[in-house]
């Protein structure tokens, strides 16, 4: 399983459980970058999120990865 699809079939259903979405952008190396948006992208706690999301790549894929997040508000936000 790729990466995107572990992202993807794993870990974004979880996501959306608690009200949030999560999407693969691109992976360099051991850095993986993922958006974050609906209530993630106010989350007060999303790095411990990050490093949930870590551990579970660890656990389930045997990789050590290094997440970077970036938050995505809806564009409404802004008006």
């Amino acid at each position: 399983m790729s990466m995107e699809q572990y992202i993807e079939t794993v870990i974004r259903p979880k996501i959306q459980g608690d009200g949030g979405e999560v999407r693969f952008a691109e992976r360099r190396g051991d850095e993986l970058t993922l958006v974050f948006q609906g209530e993630c992208s106010k989350c007060l706690i999303l790095d411990r999120c990050v490093h949930w999301i870590e551990a579970e790549i660890l656990k389930d894929l045997g990789e050590r990865v290094s997440v970077r997040a970036i938050r995505k508000k809806p564009f409404f936000w802004d008006t």
